[in-house]
């Protein structure tokens, strides 16, 4: 399973659009996959993008090329601009934040179903699970509707602290795998 993923994706930088509400912890995921060590955010207005080259497992020098774009209500049309094309979509939400899980559900089928993004892997980080009042990943899967997700997408939920970093490889880990997947019946389905 692992020497498809590098095969299919070493050669190539990966493409990947961090979405999710504002707090959710995007940037906070971001600088913690490029430091390996917590540093302390602010809101982000716009995005922030980084190049990082993955360290570990079977997507160990892979490059990958994040795009994380601002979470608040007026930057969210952004968002079909920056996951167009991309290679995955990494979607994080806050695991406390029960108030706001309806709106985080919406904003995600909302993206999925761009017709440029059907079929697009999709990794769901929740994160805050070191949190005493965390949703367990089995009610964030209830309440995100993820097995409702446009046809064809291919997605996984992956309980997560962004602030250690817990979870966060692993994550990163079945996205690239899932990108190996669709890639490959990409290129069969060219061959027939």
């Amino acid at each position: 399973m692992g020497n498809s993923l590098t095969s299919v994706c070493a050669s190539q930088s990966l493409h990947i659009a961090m979405l999710g509400l504002d707090s959710a912890g995007k940037t906070t995921v971001l600088y913690r996959l490029k430091f390996n060590e917590f540093v302390n955010t602010v809101p982000t207005i716009g995005f922030n993008t980084e190049k990082i080259r993955l360290r570990n497992g079977t997507a160990n020098g892979m490059s990958c090329h994040f795009w994380d774009v601002g979470g608040q209500e007026k930057l969210r049309p952004l968002w079909k601009s920056y996951s167009r094309c991309t290679d995955g979509i990494i979607y994080v939400v806050d695991s406390v934040d029960v108030d706001r899980l309806e709106e985080a559900r919406t904003e995600l089928h909302r993206i999925t179903r761009i017709s440029e993004n059907q079929g697009t892997p999709v990794l769901v980080i929740a994160n805050k699970q070191d949190l005493p009042r965390s949703l367990p990943v089995a009610e964030l899967e209830r309440h995100l509707a993820l097995r409702e997700l446009s046809a064809g997408t291919a997605w996984h939920l992956q309980p997560a602290c962004a602030i250690i970093g817990e979870g966060l490889r692993e994550g990163l880990h079945e996205l690239c795998e899932m990108i190996g997947k669709r890639r490959k019946a990409l290129r069969q389905k060219k061959k027939r």
